[in-house]
C-alpha cells in the first residue's frame, strides 16, 4: 500500500524547506521548491534513494526557485509551477541573487505552468494544484485532500503568513485565499509551509492572528 512520506531540508542562508515527497514502497518522488544547497538536496535524495520524477515549484522567489534549473540539469527531470504570473521572477533569479549575495541561482523556466485546477502527479499520488496569490503573483499550493495534507509554500505559516510588503504583493489577496481556498478544506488538514514547523489550518484558524 502506498505511504506518502516527506523529508524537509532547510535550505539557503533564508533557511527555507525544500521538501522531499515520496512514495515509501517505490520511491518514487518529488522535489519541492529546491532554493538553493543543490549538492546537499542531491544528497539526501541518494541517502533516501527516492527516485525524484520531477521539481514542484510553489512561486518565484529566490529561497525557492534559485537551484531548480542546477538540479534539473542534475536529475534530468522536468520543472512543474508556479503559476506565469510569476514568470518575471523566475527570469530575475540571478539578480536577485546578486542583491543578496547568495551564489549558484540561475534564472529559469518550467517545462509546465500551473493553473487552478491542474493536478500534478507523481507516482501512486495526484495532487490538486489551487492558484493563492498575494505573496507573490503566481503563488500555487499543492493539495492532497484524501490524504490530508497540504504543501502551502509561503502562503501560510504556523502562526503567521507571507510576506505582503513587495511591490506585487497584496495582503487582501492572501487573506482571501487562506479564507476561501485553504481553510474550508477542513481543520484537520495538515500543512507543510516553506518555512518553520508544519501545522494544520484548524490550528490556525484558530490560533493565527493574522487571520483571526
Amino acid at each position: 500500500m502506498a505511504t506518502l512520506k516527506a523529508a524537509i531540508l532547510p535550505v539557503t542562508p533564508l533557511q527555507q524547506n525544500c521538501t522531499l515527497m515520496y512514495d515509501d514502497e517505490t520511491k518514487a518522488g518529488v522535489v519541492i521548491d529546491p532554493g538553493g544547497d543543490v549538492d546537499r538536496i542531491v544528497e539526501a535524495i541518494g541517502e533516501i534513494g527516492i527516485e525524484v520524477e520531477k521539481i514542484l515549484l510553489t512561486h518565484g522567489h529566490i529561497d525557492h526557485a534559485g537551484g531548480a534549473a542546477e538540479l534539473k540539469e542534475k536529475l534530468g527531470v522536468p520543472i512543474e509551477g508556479p503559476h506565469e504570473a510569476d514568470r518575471f521572477l523566475l527570469e530575475g533569479l540571478e539578480q536577485t541573487a546578486a542583491e543578496y549575495g547568495m551564489t549558484g541561482a540561475r534564472n529559469v523556466e518550467p517545462d509546465r505552468w500551473l493553473k487552478e485546477g491542474d493536478t500534478v502527479s507523481f507516482g501512486p499520488f495526484t495532487f490538486a494544484v489551487c492558484h493563492c496569490p498575494g505573496h507573490a503573483p503566481g503563488h500555487v499550493v499543492f493539495l492532497q485532500e484524501d490524504l490530508r495534507i497540504a504543501h502551502v509554500g509561503d502562503v501560510l505559516f504556523k502562526g503567521s503568513i507571507g510576506r505582503t510588503d513587495f511591490p506585487y504583493g497584496d495582503h487582501a489577496a492572501l487573506i482571501d485565499a487562506i479564507k476561501t481556498k485553504l481553510l474550508p478544506l477542513g481543520d484537520d488538514m495538515g500543512f507543510i509551509c516553506g518555512h518553520g514547523p508544519p501545522s494544520t489550518f484548524g490550528e490556525e484558524r484558530q490560533t493565527n492572528p493574522f487571520i483571526q
